[in-house]
C-alpha cells in the first residue's frame, strides 16, 4: 500500500465505483479502499436477511414464512435505471453489462385522490386512460405529439415555442391541460419532485418527457429496468472494470487519517501505512468537514406476500404519488420488486417508500404510500442526511460525491458523476472516452 496513486477513492458506492472505473479506463493508476467489508456502501443490497434485521436493530431473527435469508438482496437506497438514460450508456460503453443481468419494471404508476392510476405515456395509451376525460385526453394527445417532435433547432418543430424562455407553466397553458394532467405531466413522466420546474424555461421539461418516452420505446412496459440479485450489483460490476484496468481494491480498510499539505491532498492513511495520492474521491462519510447537510430522506422497506392492489398484479413497479395530491412539496415515491428479480423469497414483494422530509414526523408523512401496500408483514424504516460538498476540490484535490437524494432513477446520480469528472480532469465528461479496450484478463474482482 506504501505507493503512489494517480487517484485514491474511499467508499464502494455507486458513484464512487463508476467514477473509479473511468479513472482506470483513462489509463489512471487508481487505489480503492472501503471501511465496510461489502461493497456498495449507502448503495449496497442487504444480504442475507438475518443482516437486514440487525442493521434495523429489530430483535430477534426472520419468521420461517420469510424462507432463506440468502434469498433476499435488499437494497439500501430504492431506484430503477431509465431505459434510455445516462447510466445505461455508462454500462453500456464500458460492457459493465456484461457483468449483469436485467429486467423491464412491468408498470409505471401515478397516485390520484386515493387511488393509482397506470401512467399514459403514447398517445395510444392516453386515449385508453381512465386518467382523464374525453376532451382532456385530445388536448393531452396533441401535446404529446408537440412533445416528440420537438426539436430545439428547428423551428417548423417548436409551434411558437421559445425553449430557452417559454416557461413549462406556459406551454401546458397553450395546450389547455388540467390540473391533474399536469400532476402527471410533470411528476411522472418529468420526475421532477417538486413544482419549481413549472416557471422555468421548458427546454429541460421537454428533455426529460421525451426520454422517457424514448426509454419506454425501448422495451414496452415503462421506462424502467431493474438489474437480477439488487442494485448492489452495479458498483460491484464497475468495481470489476476498474480491476480489469489494473485498479486495486481493499475492503475492511479503517480510514485513520486523509493528510492534507498546504491545503492539497497527498495521501490516506490506513492501519499505519501511508498511500500518497494527487487526487482522492470519497463519499461525505469520509469528509464531514468539507460537507454540509442539505436535507433528509426517510425511506421504507416493506416486505409483503402480495403484489400491491389495482397494479395487475405486476411483479414489479413504480407508484408516483405528486406533491399536490397530498397536500406536500415533494413527491412521495414507490419502487416494488420481488422474487422475480432474485432480492426476495418465494411469493414475496419488496416495496421502497422514500421521500424528501418535510415534517418532525418523518414516517407519518409516508402514511399515504403505507396505504397502498398494505398488508405490510415486515417494515424498516430510516431516515438518511443527505450532504453535498462544501469544497468544490479545486485547491485541495480532493472531490465529494453527494448523498443519494429521493429520485427513484440515477440520472441525478449520473450529472454529479460527470460534474466531478469535470472538475477533476478540466473537460467535459464524453461517453465516447470510456469505451474499453482490453478483454476480462484478470479474471474476477475478489
Amino acid at each position: 500500500m506504501n505507493e503512489e496513486y494517480d487517484v485514491i477513492v474511499l467508499g464502494t458506492g455507486l458513484t464512487e465505483c463508476i467514477l473509479s472505473g473511468i479513472m482506470s479506463v483513462k489509463g489512471k493508476k487508481v487505489l480503492h479502499m472501503d471501511r465496510n467489508s461489502y461493497y456498495g456502501g449507502e448503495s449496497a443490497s442487504i444480504t442475507p436477511l438475518e443482516d437486514l434485521y440487525k442493521r434495523f436493530n429489530i430483535p430477534g431473527t426472520p419468521p420461517e414464512s420469510m424462507g432463506k435469508g440468502r434469498d433476499w438482496n435488499v437494497d439500501l437506497i430504492p431506484k430503477f435505471l431509465m431505459a434510455n438514460g445516462q447510466l445505461v450508456r455508462m454500462l453500456l460503453i464500458t460492457e459493465v453489462t456484461r457483468y449483469l443481468d436485467f429486467k423491464v419494471v412491468e408498470g409505471s404508476y401515478v397516485y390520484k385522490k386515493g387511488s393509482i392510476y397506470k401512467v399514459p405515456s403514447t398517445e395510444t395509451e392516453a386515449l385508453a386512460s381512465s386518467l382523464m376525460g374525453l376532451f382532456e385526453k385530445r388536448r393531452f394527445k396533441k401535446f404529446l405529439g408537440f412533445v416528440s417532435n420537438f426539436d430545439q433547432n428547428d423551428p417548423k418543430t417548436l409551434d411558437g415555442v421559445d425553449p430557452n424562455k417559454t416557461t413549462m407553466r406556459d406551454v401546458y397553458k397553450k395546450f389547455d391541460l388540467g390540473q391533474d394532467v399536469i400532476d402527471f405531466t410533470g411528476h411522472s413522466l418529468a420526475l421532477y419532485r417538486t413544482d419549481e420546474y413549472l416557471d422555468e424555461p421548458c427546454l429541460d421539461s421537454v428533455n426529460r418527457i421525451k426520454l422517457y418516452s424514448e426509454s419506454l420505446a425501448r422495451y414496452g412496459k415503462s421506462p424502467y429496468l431493474y438489474p437480477l440479485y439488487g442494485l448492489g450489483e452495479l458498483p460491484q460490476g464497475f468495481a470489476r472494470l476498474s480491476a480489469i484496468y489494473g485498479g486495486i481494491y481493499m475492503l475492511n480498510k479503517p480510514i485513520e487519517e486523509i493528510i492534507v499539505e498546504d491545503g492539497k491532498v497527498v495521501g490516506v492513511k490506513s492501519e499505519g501505512e501511508i498511500a500518497r495520492c494527487k487526487q482522492l474521491i470519497c463519499d461525505p462519510s469520509y469528509m464531514m468537514d468539507r460537507a454540509n447537510k442539505v436535507g433528509q430522506v426517510i425511506r421504507a422497506i416493506c416486505v409483503m406476500s402480495h403484489p400491491i392492489k389495482n397494479t395487475n398484479d405486476v411483479n414489479s413497479c413504480q407508484i408516483i404519488i405528486p406533491q399536490n395530491q397530498v397536500g406536500r412539496k415533494h413527491d412521495i415515491y414507490v419502487c416494488m420488486v420481488s422474487c422475480a428479480h432474485n432480492v426476495a423469497a418465494k411469493g414475496k414483494y419488496v416495496a421502497i417508500i422514500s421521500t424528501t422530509v418535510e415534517t418532525n414526523e418523518p414516517e407519518k408523512e409516508l402514511k399515504p404510500a403505507l396505504d397502498l401496500l398494505e398488508p405490510i408483514e415486515q417494515k424498516f424504516v430510516s431516515t438518511s442526511d443527505l450532504y453535498a460538498p462544501t469544497d468544490m476540490g479545486t485547491d485541495s484535490q480532493i472531490f465529494i460525491s453527494r448523498s443519494y437524494d429521493a429520485t427513484t432513477h440515477f440520472e441525478t446520480t449520473c450529472d454529479d458523476i460527470k460534474d466531478i469528472f469535470k472538475r477533476m480532469t478540466g473537460t467535459d465528461f464524453d461517453f465516447g472516452d470510456i469505451n474499453r479496450k482490453q478483454n476480462d484478463i484478470f479474471g474476477d474482482v475478489e
